[in-house]
């Protein structure tokens, strides 16, 4: 019986703030891409498997689900998000709004650095190097003492199988 492959693998994630201005220290701006995320999973346009959301950057894993494209979800996070930036600061913070002014054809504003990384995970060993780098990213930058600590990260439920979000899919489901 032939091998049957997935249309996509998982992929490792990044996107970064425009010039890695701390922009989701505010935790309305990391509810925004939570709510983004929810959306996607809800409209079954993909699996989160791993998160952790930043001061300027966020890491996934996530794999697209049949009949969606790595692109088209991407897209559409990326581009929701920024508009909610958008509508926040010129609600909240007009200067710090000022600040992702950009001189560009397509856009005023900028939020997200325009070449976020992707990369296939096809090994279960570079996989679970993933989990762990993204599990540990807030360790490292000393927010807290043990990844499940972090609130707007999937470890938790990696710990204890609680998911704040309603968003995780377990890498071995």
């Amino acid at each position: 019986m032939p091998q049957i492959y997935p249309e996509y693998w998982p992929h490792f994630f990044t996107a970064t703030i425009l010039e890695w201005k701390p922009l989701l220290q505010n935790n309305s701006y990391k509810d925004e891409i939570i709510k983004s995320l929810q959306f996607l999973v809800k409209q079954k346009r993909v699996w989160v498997y791993v998160f952790v959301i930043m001061s300027n950057h966020m890491h996934l894993i996530w794999q697209p689900l049949p009949g969606q494209t790595l692109h088209t979800i991407q897209h559409s996070l990326l581009k929701y998000t920024a508009q909610e930036f958008k509508i926040g600061l010129q609600k909240n913070n007009l200067a710090l709004l000022e600040q992702f002014k950009v001189d560009a054809k397509d856009r005023v504003y900028q939020f997200w650095e325009r070449n976020s990384l992707s990369v296939e995970l096809r090994f279960s060993k570079v996989f679970n190097q993933k989990l762990e780098y993204i599990h540990y990213n807030p360790v490292k930058a000393g927010l807290c003492a043990l990844p499940e600590d972090y609130y707007y990260s999937s470890a938790k439920f990696y710990a204890a199988g609680v998911d704040d979000f309603g968003i995780v899919t377990h890498a071995n489901d």
